[in-house]
């Protein structure tokens, strides 16, 4: 599972609502809620964003706490 979908699934966040809510199909979210490698475009996490009443921030930082800047000498 993804950090977007573990994020969904915390909060009790029903696909298939956030689909009729923000025209993102259903199989688009599980591929964002289970793939890894699938990348989520930055108009998906607003409209998600909006469907589940969060601020894009809390899913940015959800999402991306992992990415770090490189260290220079």
């Amino acid at each position: 599972m993804t950090v977007l979908g573990e994020f969904l699934s915390n909060k009790s966040i029903k696909k298939a609502d956030v689909s009729r809510k923000t025209g993102i199909s259903s199989s688009r979210l599980t591929e964002l809620s289970r793939n890894e490698s699938t990348k989520l475009r930055v108009d998906e996490l607003y409209l998600i964003s909006l469907a589940i009443d969060v601020s894009p921030i809390e899913i940015l930082n959800k999402v991306c706490n992992h990415l770090k800047l490189k260290t220079t000498k």
